[in-house]
């Protein structure tokens, strides 16, 4: 069966910079964990990067977010230094300049992977978005999150989003285990 481990925007700039907390930062040893159980398991590994230009404030999402991060080819845009052996090694990195990917829902709907596990920040963002439109372009995907091995802006929003994910037949695993 094909499977696919989906790491959700693990930027510097989500984990040490501008929006940046412990709780993302403390799940970091776990999702180094689960890359390497997937990889051992042989499934494909796919890393997503929000991605922004310099004009951030200018757009939509800088107007609601007037906090420049993950501005491309910046220190905060790159993967966390904790993650970056495991991007290189034979793993797809997407860069969406949005909260979720249609370029990733199609990749694992025509590439017809069986199931994906769904890891990384912001739970209550990037997280919830990109699952849901994998969702809809993918219906019949198994789709899981990990709950430990996901953050949100607060553990509060963390929680609630995986509520409405569990609402949209997610399979959640781990809830209650997370690190913070």
């Amino acid at each position: 069966m094909k499977k696919a481990l989906i790491v959700i925007d693990m930027q510097n700039d989500f984990i040490t910079g501008a929006l940046g907390n412990s709780q993302c930062q403390a799940i970091v040893p776990n999702i180094q964990a689960k890359i390497k159980a997937a990889r051992e398991e042989g499934a494909d590994i796919i890393f997503t990067m929000d991605t922004h230009e310099e004009n951030y404030l200018e757009t939509q999402e800088g107007k609601n977010l007037p906090v420049p991060h993950c501005i491309k080819g910046t220190e905060g845009w790159k993967l966390i230094p904790e993650l970056k052996a495991e991007s290189e090694q034979n793993a797809r990195k997407i860069e969406k300049r949005t909260f979720g990917s249609v370029f990733l829902g199609q990749h694992l709907s025509v590439e017809k992977y069986k199931a994906a596990e769904f890891v990384g920040v912001c739970t209550d963002i990037c997280v919830i978005s990109n699952v849901l439109t994998v969702k809809a372009l993918a219906p019949e995907l198994a789709i899981t999150v990990d709950a430990s091995c996901c953050a949100g802006v607060t553990p509060e929003s963390h929680r609630t989003a995986l509520e409405a994910m569990k609402a949209c037949q997610i399979h959640v695993v781990n809830e209650g285990r997370e690190p913070y």
